[in-house]
């Protein structure tokens, strides 16, 4: 578990990304609040100097349960309590949404929620789950954000790529009319379909793409470059990765029967960008895994220009 989680939930096993811990059954969000730890609030507070000067134009966001100051912010900042963020979810849990996980990182700072999507996708010849993850922040830092991530079910790897015919995100700032923009984002189950036949127009096309051995071993080489005059040590770490991605491309038991296309690729990275061990698995390692399940994974997408592009 990250050194940056504070508090989490998770349903039934360990989460593709990694973090959380098992519970019996998914929640209703009152127990979902709860046993995140996300049952607080965030109060706005004025700022003052040491020497008890009011520092105008700017409160501080203050935890309820312990006073912890989480942000100093604009006063025109609008907080977005935890409770309006599950409450905008169990709108959706009436449609078959299901909570997943939740929880706090850095001390309250950031707190996120995923739900898995009630259906279930048959792309490509292949099930594919859809997850809505739900982030906000209460330290000014960034904005709330939704985002659809597929998850392929057989090797649970994320299949988040960033298409240029639908878009997998939903983000709205903490100012001006907070309940217009989450009215707003109520749109996220038709967003979610749209993105999701989106993406299986895209793997059908992907599927028919050949990608021959001499490709597959230009796109690693660009994916993972070498230093212009590496060290030995910055030789022998590329090369072994570089080998790790080819071998999920031609090994990985639930690729045997893809085919070698494009889509094989895009799935061989997004197996390596998932689950690959890094060079050095940092104390956040896993928090940041999972923030690109919002954000899009830089690795994944550069493999899906690489073969759009040939």
């Amino acid at each position: 578990m990250a050194a940056l989680i504070e508090t989490m939930f998770s349903v039934r096993e360990k989460p593709w990304h990694g973090l959380g811990t098992i519970v019996e059954e998914a929640p209703t969000s009152a127990d979902a609040l709860r046993l995140a730890g996300l049952d607080w609030d965030v109060v706005q507070e004025p700022v003052y100097t040491g020497y008890k000067e009011l520092v105008k134009g700017y409160k501080a966001n203050i935890r309820s349960t312990d006073r912890r100051v989480l942000g100093v912010v604009s006063d025109r900042y609008k907080v977005v309590q935890n409770v309006e963020a599950f409450s905008f979810t169990d709108e959706l849990l009436g449609k078959g949404v299901r909570y997943e996980t939740a929880g706090a990182l850095q001390e309250g700072r950031k707190v996120w929620l995923l739900a898995r999507l009630p259906r279930e996708y048959i792309i490509a010849g292949e099930r594919i789950s859809p997850y809505l993850v739900f982030s906000n922040t209460h330290d000014g830092s960034g904005s709330v954000k939704v985002a659809i991530t597929p998850v392929r079910v057989v090797c649970n790897n994320t299949l988040n790529l960033a298409l240029s015919t639908a878009s997998r995100s939903f983000s709205m700032m903490h100012t001006g009319n907070i309940q217009g923009k989450i009215q707003e984002a109520k749109e996220t189950l038709f967003m979610a379909e749209k993105y999701m036949d989106s993406l299986g127009i895209e793997f059908e096309q992907l599927r028919r793409q050949k990608v021959t051995d001499a490709q597959v071993k230009e796109y690693v080489e660009l994916l993972l470059p070498m230093e212009k005059e590496p060290t030995p040590v910055q030789s022998k770490n590329i090369l072994r990765l570089r080998q790790d991605m080819m071998r999920r491309y031609y090994d990985a038991p639930d690729l045997k029967k893809v085919g070698h296309n494009a889509y094989r690729f895009i799935n061989a990275v997004s197996d390596f960008a998932t689950h690959a061990e890094p060079l050095r698995r940092t104390a956040n390692y896993n928090e940041n895994l999972f923030g690109r399940t919002i954000d899009g994974n830089p690795v994944i997408d550069k493999a899906y220009q690489l073969v759009k592009a040939a």
